[in-house]
This record gives structure tokens, C-alpha cells and sequence, in this order.
């Protein structure tokens, strides 16, 4: 099942490519229900899934020997993390697949390369193998950079190079890393299970810490992380706003991911001892990411600068949980629960914002937040879902960002009090620049300039509703994720 989900996309991104006389509106609705097919497996194995606490940590396993000599076969299986940022990612595909291009240019590579993304970025949650785990990561690189280079405006090409050499040079240093780590144990293998039980590295002192560096330099550029970030603003700026949801919504995660799944479950030990100052690192997102956002006057970096923000608190609470290798389990548990939760909740509620911020360009050709105002009168359903992504990301109640930051705040603070009291300015300064940005784009007096803006479209309204639904359903009943996803941080803490 695992496997189809993978392949599925790829097949539908070559067919998209590759049938002559395909239309726009033909290449989207194939694009389209191939994003969807790919879904059904994620859904069968949801259903199947046991999350009984004597249940098998992976599940849905298929293996296939590839490279016998070096350990490497290719293996999926999920637990309940990588499936719920798999299920996620496919809700996200499907969306942001649907939505309006921007530059209606070469409509037919445009949508295969979204199936090529969506398959490789599928792959990476799925897969038990590392070598496999870093061959999707860096594949990931060459979609994205294509889709922003190619359909992005202003400076595209030199945002997309510049993301294309930062999370390059990262993805080397994962590389290093991961050769470090395979190389401590014998038999070579890159079967994550055997790793996870190995622990290859446990009290090797200068070695262990230089591996850990590796990984973590690596997943904070992914992630990212302060001051390996500057990256990300450029990029999302001159992306369309479908590629940008996706940039936050699914490749982002593949850092903190990639972090949970390697140093935290393979390294436990070396990962304790450096947790703190991965917590600090992370303190500084928080503050940095949301008083920088707080000071810009373009609506997509300020969304963007909020994903630094919300990213650090998803490694604030990582960093929590792994800080202890025994001792208030219920507490780190909690602190990682609420980190993927986080991450399911940033994809939906930032991709809606990247969607809606799309909108705004497509409509006006510019993102300037003066250059707006009173579109509560012209666009009141634009308004309404503007109003719930914007609450939903600084963590109102009731919505599934408070669902995520009350676990990472309640667990942090038993093992950093410190840390996570001070991270709570972060939430405030997030309401206020939230609250400034509603205020300047839909209320007060009309532009004459805006008098025919137009409100969201029934395709936009679609999905948009999909999204935001998804994200008051977790904050209203988030029991079905927190099930799923603690079966799996209730074995990661419990080592």
C-alpha cells in the first residue's frame, strides 16, 4: 500500500508530461485525481492501523533487497508520526494541485512537477531505509527548485538558487552524518529499526557529538531554523502561492521529521546530552521569527517569518523531550506529542495562509500590506477564512494550533521552565502581528483601488473550506490525532 502511495504520483507526473495535446484544464483535473488516487492507500493503511500500546511501533511493512552488501533494501512502514505528516502532506498535494496557477505557463510541467514532489516528499515519511530517506530528501530539492524558478515571479530564478545551494549544502551535511552513523555498526546496515535499536553511537563522546552536529546543521536549514534561515524568506516571496504552501507545509517538516526519526530515535544518548543548547537555538527562532515578522510590511514574508516562529516551537518541544533519557516521561511525552501535532497543524493553517496570501497576488500583483484595506466589504468570504487561519496560527482555543502549543508549553516546562516561559513572549508578539495584519488587509475604509477585488472563487472557497475544516476539527475534537500520533511519541520517549 505504502509503496502505491509513492508511485502512484510518479506514474501520474510522467503521464502529465508526457500525453501530447493535454490541455491546461485536462492536466489539472489528471494532476488532480492522480494526487488523489495516491491518497486512498495513506487512507487503508489509517484504517488498518493498530494503535494499542503492545502494538508494533511500524506498521504495513514491505521490504525488497536492493543493495545486499551495504544493508540497503528498500523499505516502508510507518508509525503513527510518518503517517499522520503523510496524511497530511497528501491532503496539503491535493489542495494546493487544485488551486488556480498564478502564471498559467506550461500548465503540463507545472502539474508534473507537483505529482514528482508529491511522490518524493511521500516517499521520505514512508520509507525505513536511510540511504533511501536521503535520496528522496535531496530529490525534494529538484522540484521545488523548478517550480519556484520556473513559475515564480520578481527574482524567482535567484531565490530558488539560492534555496536550491542553502538545503544543498545542508542535505551534504546529513550525508556526512549518515555515513558516520552507519559506519559504528557492524554489519553495515541502513535499516532505521536496526539503528533505532543499535543506538551505534551511545558514550563514543567527540565522535557521537560531531555526528549529532551534522544531522542537526542539516534539518536546521530544512527546517529552518535561526540563523540558518535567511533562505526561506526570498523564496516563498517570489514562489506562486500554491508552491509556497507546500514549501511550508511538507518540505519544512521533512527537517523536524528527519530530526525526530535520526539523532532523536538513533542517537538518544548524544542527543541528551546536546538538547539544551538545541532548545536555546530554538528559543531564538521563536523570538526572532516572530519579532521580525512583526516588522514586515509584505504579507508572504510576514507569513513566512510566523514559520521560523511556529518551527521553533516544534523543536522546542523536540529538544524537551529528548533532553532526559529517563524521568517525567508523561511530561516529554506530552512536549513530543505536541510537536507533530504542530507540524500537522502548521501545514494545514500555513498553507491556507500561503493560499490565500496567493490570492491577493493574483488579483492585485502585490503583496504590500498598505496597498490594502476595508476587503471585508468586497470579499467577505476571503475575509472569514483569512480570520481563521490567522487565529488558528497564533494558537486560539478551539483551533488546532492551541491543540499543538499548550502540549509543547506544558511539557517543556517540566524539563526548561526557563526556556518555555520566555518562549511564551513569542505567542504574544504571533497575536499581535496577526491581529495588525487582519486589520490593515480587510478592515477600516475600502482603497478606491480595491473596489473590485474580487472575493475567492468556487474552487478557492472548495479548498479552502477542506483546510480550515481540518483545522477547527482538530482543535475542536483532536482525540483521532492525538491517538494516532501518541502511539508513536509514547514509544519514541519511551525509548
Amino acid at each position: 500500500m505504502l509503496t502505491l502511495a509513492i508511485l502512484i504520483p510518479l506514474l501520474g507526473a510522467l503521464a502529465v508530461a508526457s500525453i501530447p495535446g493535454l490541455g491546461q484544464s485536462a492536466a489539472r483535473l489528471l494532476a488532480i485525481a492522480t494526487s488523489a488516487v495516491s491518497f486512498l492507500p495513506l487512507m487503508i493503511v489509517w484504517m488498518r492501523f493498530d494503535t494499542a500500546p503492545d502494538a508494533p511501533a511500524f506498521q504495513a511493512l514491505a521490504e525488497t533487497p536492493w543493495i545486499p552488501s551495504l544493508g540497503v533494501a528498500w523499505r516502508v512502514g510507518v508509525d503513527g508520526m510518518s503517517l499522520a505528516l503523510a496524511l497530511m502532506s497528501g491532503v496539503l498535494f491535493v489542495a494546493c494541485i487544485a488551486w488556480p496557477m498564478e502564471n498559467p505557463e506550461r500548465p503540463r510541467a507545472y502539474y508534473a512537477w507537483f505529482l514528482f514532489l508529491q511522490s518524493v516528499s511521500l516517499g521520505l515519511f514512508l520509507v525505513l531505509d536511510l540511504l533511501l530517506f536521503y535520496v528522496f530528501f535531496d530529490l525534494s530539492l529538484v522540484g521545488m527548485f523548478f517550480l519556484i524558478g520556473r513559475w515564480g515571479h520578481g527574482d524567482a530564478q535567484r531565490a530558488a538558487l539560492k534555496f536550491f545551494i542553502y538545503t544543498l549544502a545542508g542535505s551534504l551535511a546529513i550525508l556526512l552524518a549518515i555515513i558516520g552513523l552507519v559506519l559504528s555498526v557492524d554489519p553495515i546496515t541502513f535499516d532505521m529499526r536496526a539503528l533505532i535499536t543499535a543506538q551505534p553511537l551511545a558514550g563514543m563522546g567527540l565522535r557521537s557529538g560531531l555526528i549529532l552536529l551534522g544531522f542537526v546543521i542539516g534539518f536546521a536549514v530544512k527546517t529552518p531554523l535561526f540563523p540558518l534561515h535567511t533562505w526561506l524568506p526570498p523564496a516563498h516571496v517570489m514562489a506562486p502561492g500554491p508552491v509556497s504552501a507546500i514549501l511550508a507545509g511538507v518540505l519544512l517538516k521533512m527537517g523536524t521529521y528527519g530530526l525526530i526519526r535520526i539523532p532523536f530515535q538513533m542517537m538518544r544518548e548524544t542527543f541528551a546530552t546536546y538538547a539544551l543548547p538545541l532548545a536555546i537555538v530554538a528559543l531564538a527562532s521563536i523570538l526572532w521569527g516572530a519579532i521580525v515578522a512583526l516588522g514586515q510590511t509584505n504579507l508572504k514574508r510576514r507569513i513566512a517569518y510566523t514559520s521560523v516562529n511556529h518551527m521553533g516551537y516544534t523543536v522546542m518541544g523536540i529538544a524537551a523531550a529528548g533532553a532526559l533519557l529517563s524521568g517525567v516521561e508523561s511530561a516529554r511525552h506530552l512536549a513530543l506529542t505536541g510537536a507533530v501535532v504542530e507540524m500537522v497543524a502548521h501545514g494545514l493553517i500555513t498553507g491556507a495562509l500561503f493560499l490565500i496570501a496567493g490570492s491577493f497576488w493574483s488579483r492585485s500583483q502585490t503583496y504590500e500590506l498598505d496597498a490594502f484595506g476595508g476587503l471585508a466589504k468586497v470579499a467577505p468570504r476571503l475575509t472569514v477564512a483569512a480570520v481563521i487561519a490567522a487565529f488558528a496560527s497564533l494558537g486560539l482555543p478551539g483551533l488546532a494550533g492551541f491543540v499543538a502549543e499548550v502540549q509543547i508549553f506544558v511539557g517543556s516546562f517540566a524539563v526548561f521552565p526557563w526556556i518555555a516561559g520566555i518562549g511564551l513572549v513569542g505567542i504574544v508578539i504571533s497575536a499581535a502581528l496577526f491581529l495588525r495584519m487582519l486589520q490593515q488587509l480587510f478592515f477600516g475604509d475600502l482603497a478606491k483601488a480595491r473596489e473590485g477585488f474580487a472575493d475567492v472563487n468556487l474552487r478557492e472557497g472548495v479548498v479552502l473550506l477542506m483546510l480550515l475544516s481540518l483545522v477547527v476539527l482538530i482543535g475542536v475534537y483532536p482525540r483521532w490525532l492525538l491517538t494516532l500520533i501518541g502511539s508513536a511519541t509514547s514509544a519514541i520517549v519511551g525509548g
